[in-house]
C-alpha cells in the first residue's frame, strides 16, 4: 500500500499537466502550467477604436448689406454769394495782398566786353608770360626814387564847369566806352541798359570819362549821356532785396520789393535826409541812400 501511494500521486500530477486548459474568466488568475513548459506569449491587444471626427459645422458668413445710394446733397451756394435778404456770408477777413516784387532774381548784365577787351586780355596774358620769363634772367635793379603823389583831380570840369565827380545816366541801350577820348581808340565795353547811372570823373573836349557801379572806367561821347538822375538798387551784404517804403521811415508800409540791379528814377532827395523819393515801374516810395548807387553823400536832387 505504501508503495503504490507515491505512484498514484505522480500519475495524478501528470494527468493534471496534460489536461485541456480551462477558460478563465476575465480578472481571474491564469491556469496552472507545467514546470518545463515555455511561457505563453501574451495575446496582442486590439488597437483602440478611433472615434470618427465630428463634422464641423460650416462657418456662417454674414451676409453683406446691400449698398444704398447716398442721398443727393443739396447744392450749396458759393461762399462769396449773398442771399436775397441782403445778409453777407460770414467768413474770415481777407488778408491784404503782399507788395509786388520788381526785378529779376539774377541781376541783368549792364555791359558786355568789346572786341578790344578780348585782344587786350590775350596780349596781357602773353606779356605776363614773357615778363615772367625775362624776370628770371634779369639782374636785380636798384630801388627807384620815390615819385611825388599826383595832384588831386579838379573839383570842376575844365570844359563844362560842372562839379567833378558827378552823376549822370545813359541815354540809350547802346553806348560804347572806349579806351581813349577819340573814335580811333578801341571799344572796351558796350553798355546795354538805358538810364543806367554812371559817374563822370573827367572831361576832354566832347568826351567824358565815366565809371560804372562795378568800377569799370572809360571814355564816352557826351551825346550818349543825359542829366536825368537815376540810381541802381544795391542791397547791403546778405540782403536779397530792398523795401520801397511808402514814407521816409522804416516803420512805414512797403510799396514794393526791389531786387538788386533795379534802376529807379530819383524824384527828390534832400541834402540832410537819409531818404530819397524814387519811382520804379509805376511804384513811388522812399529808399535809403545806403541801399542805392548813384548819389553823392549829402547831395540834393530836385
Amino acid at each position: 500500500m505504501r508503495v503504490f501511494l507515491p505512484l498514484l500521486v505522480a500519475l495524478l500530477t501528470l494527468h493534471a499537466g496534460t489536461a485541456s486548459p480551462q477558460t478563465v474568466a476575465p480578472g481571474s488568475l491564469p491556469p496552472p502550467r507545467p514546470l518545463n513548459a515555455p511561457p505563453a506569449a501574451p495575446a496582442p491587444s486590439p488597437p483602440p477604436a478611433q472615434s470618427a471626427p465630428a463634422s464641423r459645422p460650416a462657418a456662417s458668413v454674414p451676409a453683406q448689406p446691400t449698398a444704398r445710394p447716398a442721398p443727393p446733397r443739396a447744392s450749396q451756394p458759393a461762399a462769396s454769394s449773398r442771399s436775397q435778404s441782403g445778409s453777407a456770408t460770414q467768413g474770415r477777413a481777407a488778408r491784404p495782398a503782399p507788395p509786388p516784387t520788381v526785378g529779376n532774381r539774377t541781376p541783368p548784365q549792364n555791359r558786355r566786353p568789346g572786341a578790344a577787351a578780348g585782344a587786350a586780355a590775350g596780349a596781357a596774358a602773353g606779356a605776363a608770360a614773357a615778363g615772367a620769363a625775362s624776370a628770371a634772367n634779369r639782374p636785380p635793379e636798384p630801388p627807384a626814387a620815390a615819385t611825388p603823389a599826383p595832384p588831386p583831380p579838379p573839383s570842376v570840369g575844365p570844359v563844362s564847369g560842372f562839379p567833378l565827380p558827378r552823376f549822370a545816366s545813359l541815354r540809350s541801350d547802346q553806348v560804347n566806352m572806349r579806351v581813349g577820348p577819340n573814335t580811333t581808340f578801341p571799344i572796351e565795353w558796350t553798355f546795354q541798359r538805358r538810364d543806367l547811372p554812371v559817374m563822370i570823373i573827367g572831361e576832354f573836349q566832347v568826351w567824358r570819362r565815366i565809371r560804372d557801379a562795378e568800377g569799370a572806367e572809360g571814355w564816352v561821347h557826351q551825346s550818349t549821356l543825359q542829366g536825368r538822375r537815376t540810381v541802381l538798387v544795391r542791397p547791403p551784404a546778405n540782403a536779397r532785396e530792398v523795401t520801397l517804403h511808402r514814407d521816409a521811415s522804416a516803420e512805414s508800409g512797403a510799396a514794393a520789393r526791389l531786387r538788386p540791379g533795379v534802376i529807379a528814377r530819383v524824384r527828390e532827395c534832400e541834402a540832410s535826409s537819409a531818404w530819397c523819393e524814387v519811382q520804379v515801374a509805376g511804384h513811388r516810395g522812399y529808399l535809403r541812400r545806403g541801399d542805392v548807387w548813384g548819389l553823392m553823400p549829402d547831395e540834393e536832387v530836385k
